[in-house]
């Protein structure tokens, strides 16, 4: 069935990609920001280079798309973006200047206009070095926070190494729990998965997540685990196949964030 557009807010709509699998969950959440009736909308991850869904995206923007944002590389956000910039004529704007198109990028503390709101970004590495969220402000006063693949929907995210960093993640999860804080965010609106109506009580489960796991680690090291496999045995050994490689590489980032070997036996 083809997804429809859904409205979460005055200022705020999604539109679920046609890419659903083990990693993406339903698909990637590809979000309008901005009220369509009163001028250009952002669009935020297009997810897949995707025609049908290139083509919703853009009948859902009756006045057009001032730039699409990427919350970071990977292609199951990324991939769709050159294809609907060119069709709406507008830039990418992008931390990572090799997914860009036109001249401007995303640094801290940026702030774009929207019809209905703003947009501020917040650089968040961890997941990938070029990791990007995005704190939403509607003209109603409500705060939302746009998370890409740092906080999911459901589940947690996967830190690939060398590209993730553990320890920069863990890092960006303090940072978004000290900014829930501040600005009173009422949502987190993730890449993948359901929106987030706890989002303190979610990053601090993330938190706990991330150092329990590591003890596991540690564990698995004292007890005589040696290397990726050995620790993935020992710590992930309930996960399916399919997401063994996931696994792997959470290890990795394990274990350079400890400054443990990296023996692949």
């Amino acid at each position: 069935m083809t997804a429809a557009v859904e409205g979460v807010a005055p200022a705020v709509r999604v539109l679920l990609a046609p890419n659903p699998g083990p990693m993406t969950l339903e698909g990637t959440n590809t979000w309008l920001l901005g009220d369509p009736a009163a001028g250009p909308v952002v669009v935020v991850d297009p997810g897949p280079d995707d025609a049908g869904h290139r083509a919703r995206l853009l009948a859902a923007a009756p006045h057009g798309v001032s730039a699409v944002l990427l919350t970071h590389r990977h292609a199951d956000h990324s991939d769709g973006a050159p294809a609907l910039a060119a069709a709406a004529g507008c830039p990418v704007r992008a931390v990572d200047p090799a997914f860009r198109v036109g001249q401007d990028g995303l640094g801290d503390g940026d702030v774009l206009a929207l019809p209905g709101g703003q947009v501020r970004v917040v650089t968040t590495p961890g997941h990938t070095a070029d990791s990007c969220s995005l704190l939403l402000r509607g003209d109603d006063g409500a705060a939302r926070l746009l998370t890409g693949d740092t906080v999911l929907g459901r589940g947690t995210t996967v830190i690939a190494a060398p590209d993730g960093d553990l320890g920069a993640y863990l890092a960006s999860l303090d940072r978004l729990a000290a900014l829930v804080a501040a600005e009173g965010v009422v949502e987190l609106l993730p890449g993948h998965g359901p929106r987030v109506g706890d989002p303190a009580e979610r990053l601090e489960a993330y938190r706990r997540h991330r150092e329990e796991r590591l003890e596991q680690v540690r564990t698995a090291l004292r007890t005589g685990a040696r290397g990726v496999q050995q620790v993935v045995d020992r710590v992930y050994g309930d996960v399916g196949e399919a997401v063994r490689p996931a696994a792997e590489q959470s290890v990795r980032a394990q274990l350079r964030h400890l400054g443990a070997a990296l023996d692949e036996a």
